[in-house]
């Protein structure tokens, strides 16, 4: 197989960029060529030239491609500390007259819209509350429908949430765990192209977009902010990752901690 080149990895840069907005610079060409060799191989491509071809004509194809080339580094609990502002400032502040809706915009493989469902089960009581879960990777949707985990992906996991929300596995499981099918049943998994046409989701009091952004180029960070706003209702919270910025692109969020921004409770509808 041909090694590929700075004009085959301008095509796939090119084609995440329309497919996801994900912009891949030239210091990942060996992260695209090892993710995607395998892919020709199996098809039986000799180079990436003709796999990009075939990309342009197969739907299906440029969807794993997708898959495969965007990174899903997650764990449990991650940046603890939105999950302290979440129990502290949010939860007790919530209308207890409405469902507290969330959504976990880039999920992955489920381990953050699992670890908010344990914070909400815990601190909410008998107030309603509703996560939504999106992701653009089918695979990963796939993975986090089923719940199903290494253990050494929890070590953040509070031992009282393992103890009350997690099951741990036993025989050809074990070293595994699973969150207990009651509590997946309180997350909504959907498939999300953040860059795309976006379903029906509704308003949302809390929205966690976290280690995203920064594969997006200028231009389209400032529309996804814009459309996460409107996606907000007043007094709503973002939660970014803490290596993110917004750069001048608030508009109507403020920040109020570090990668947690406000929407005005005053802001239009």
């Amino acid at each position: 197989m041909q090694a590929l080149t700075d004009q085959e990895l301008q095509g796939f840069s090119r084609l995440m960029a329309d497919a996801a907005g994900i912009h891949l610079p030239a210091s990942k060409k060996a992260l695209v060529s090892s993710r995607l060799a395998r892919r020709l191989q199996a098809l039986g491509h000799t180079s990436y030239t003709q796999y990009l071809e075939y990309l342009r004509r197969d739907a299906s194809e440029r969807q794993q491609a997708v898959d495969l080339l965007t990174t899903n580094e997650t764990y449990f609990f991650r940046e603890p500390r939105h999950f302290a502002y979440l129990a502290e400032h949010i939860v007790p502040a919530a209308d207890a007259s409405r469902p507290l809706r969330v959504w976990s915009a880039a999920c992955s493989s489920g381990e953050e819209p699992y670890s908010v469902a344990m914070v909400l089960a815990e601190r909410m009581g008998s107030r309603p509350w509703e996560i939504v879960a999106s992701d653009i990777s089918t695979r990963m949707l796939q993975l986090a429908r089923a719940g199903v985990y290494p253990m050494e992906r929890a070590q953040r996991v509070p031992p009282a949430y393992l103890k009350a929300y997690c099951l741990r596995g036993v025989g050809a499981q074990q070293g595994r765990l699973a969150v207990q099918s009651w509590l997946r049943e309180r997350v909504r998994f959907e498939s999300v192209n953040l860059n795309g046409a976006w379903p029906e989701l509704g308003r949302f009091d809390l929205i966690w977009l976290r280690n995203v952004m920064i594969y997006f180029d200028a231009p389209t960070k400032r529309s996804l902010v814009a459309r996460l706003t409107q996606s907000l209702r007043p007094g709503g919270h973002l939660f970014i990752g803490h290596s993110e910025s917004l750069g001048g692109m608030e508009g109507e969020l403020q920040a109020v901690q570090p990668a947690v921004y406000r929407r005005r409770a005053g802001a239009a509808t």
